[in-house]
C-alpha cells in the first residue's frame, strides 16, 4: 500500500516536472556560473583549473538539480534560489573534494540538507505557484489529469521539510535505505519509520483532497 503512495508520488514529481516547468530565469547556464561565484564578495576565488572543471560540473548537473529542487520546494523560482545556494556551497568546497567520488551525488546531498535547513529557519509557507499552465482548452481527460498532479502537489506540501526529503530521495532518486540514512544523517530504522509515516499522510491527504475535489 505505502509503495503504491510512493510510486504515484515518484510519477507525480515527473509528470509535473515536464508540465509546469517555465524557462530557466536569468537565460543562460554561464550567467549562472558567474552569479554563482561573484554573489558573496568573501567567497575565495577558485584558480582557473578548478573553475574550469566546477563550470563543467554545473553544466553537467545543472538541468536535473534544478528538477530536484522543484520536488523539493513545488516552485519554480524557489527551485532556482536553491539551485543557486547549492552550487556555491559547493563552489566554496570544491578544491576539498575528492573529484573521484560522486559530485553529482555530493551536491544532491548538500541541496536536500540546505533544503530542510532554511524550512526549519524561516518556516516558510509557499503556495504552489501555477503560471505556466498548458495551452488555453485542453481536452477533458487532460484537464482531469493536471487537477490529479496539483492534488498530488498539494499533499506534498503539508509534508515536514524532512519528510519531503525522505519521500524525494527514496521515491525520486530511488535510493536504499541505507544511502537515505547517511544522507540524512540518521539510523535506517529512522528512514523506514519516518517514510512510512510520510506515505500514511499522503495516503490520507490524497484521499481528503480527492474528495473534496470531486465535491466542488
Amino acid at each position: 500500500m505505502f509503495d503504491s503512495v510512493g510510486r504515484r508520488a515518484r510519477l507525480g514529481f515527473t509528470i509535473c516536472c515536464e508540465r509546469f516547468q517555465p524557462s530557466t530565469r536569468g537565460g543562460q547556464v554561464g550567467a549562472l556560473f558567474a552569479k554563482t561565484k561573484n554573489l558573496e564578495t568573501g567567497m575565495n576565488r577558485l584558480d582557473k583549473a578548478h573553475e574550469d572543471d566546477f563550470e563543467r560540473h554545473v553544466v553537467g548537473v545543472r538541468p536535473a538539480l534544478r528538477r530536484n529542487a522543484f520536488v523539493l520546494v513545488g516552485d519554480w523560482f524557489a527551485a532556482d534560489d536553491l539551485v543557486q545556494q547549492t552550487l556555491i556551497a559547493v563552489y566554496r568546497a570544491w578544491e576539498r573534494l575528492d573529484h573521484h567520488d560522486a559530485l553529482s551525488a555530493y551536491t544532491r546531498t548538500v541541496m536536500v540538507r540546505l533544503f530542510i535547513d532554511e524550512r526549519r529557519r524561516h518556516r516558510w509557507t509557499r503556495e504552489l505557484l501555477q503560471e505556466s499552465l498548458p495551452d488555453p482548452e485542453p481536452a477533458p481527460e487532460e484537464l482531469a489529469q493536471i487537477g490529479d498532479r496539483l492534488v498530488l502537489l498539494k499533499a506534498l506540501s503539508t509534508l515536514t521539510p524532512r519528510q519531503r526529503g525522505l519521500v524525494y530521495l527514496r521515491y525520486w532518486e530511488d535510493l536504499g535505505i541505507e544511502e537515505v540514512a547517511q544522507i540524512m544523517d540518521c539510523s535506517s530504522s529512522t528512514v523506514r519509520s519516518s517514510t512510512s509515516r510520510a506515505l500514511r499522510i499522503l495516503r490520507e491527504r490524497l484521499g481528503e483532497l480527492g474528495a473534496r475535489r470531486h465535491e466542488d
